[in-house]
């Protein structure tokens, strides 16, 4: 018997991706964006198929996912924030609901997200995690978007 595989593929031509970035804690934030777009052109995205959008916190992040994906016009989304912990609950409140939104807008609209909204003790594990997250996210994204658009192929053999 022979096992098909689908192989890892981390190659970003022609790929559009979307990337939603909070504004809170903004030096963090903007380090995981410049890891994370410096990634993507280094995968092959081109410069004019990366959409950014900003929105103020991390519980903003799942709606502009949501209205982005509803254009379809990305093949993959990205996610990227910090929620750094403070002295209430509001930590595990923001962490909680934005990751759960997150994964939520994906699932519905069917398109692959990449979720590196940091969740750390204090700014300097944010500081330390913020450029290999973003090299993550980056990754995930383009291997996540080749692997939908393999298997939508493989569905579109299959009813032919």
């Amino acid at each position: 018997m022979t096992v098909g595989k689908l192989e890892s593929n981390l190659n970003g031509e022609g790929l559009r991706i979307g990337i939603v970035q909070a504004r809170f804690n903004p030096d963090v934030c903007h380090g995981l964006l410049s890891a994370c777009i410096a990634e993507l052109q280094h995968l092959g995205v081109m410069p004019e198929d990366i959409l950014h959008v900003s929105v103020p916190g991390a519980l903003e992040i799942p709606l502009a996912l949501q209205k982005m994906a509803d254009t379809q016009q990305f093949d993959a989304l990205v996610a990227l924030g910090a929620v750094i912990r403070g002295e209430t609950y509001h930590f595990e409140l923001v962490s909680n609901e934005s990751g759960a939104g997150i994964s939520r807008v994906g699932l519905d609209a069917g398109i692959p997200i990449a979720n590196a909204v940091l969740t750390t003790e204090n700014d300097e594990q944010a500081e330390a995690r913020m450029a290999e997250k973003g090299v993550d996210a980056a990754r995930v994204a383009v291997e996540m978007a080749n692997l939908a658009l393999a298997l939508e192929e493989l569905a579109d053999l299959t009813e032919q």
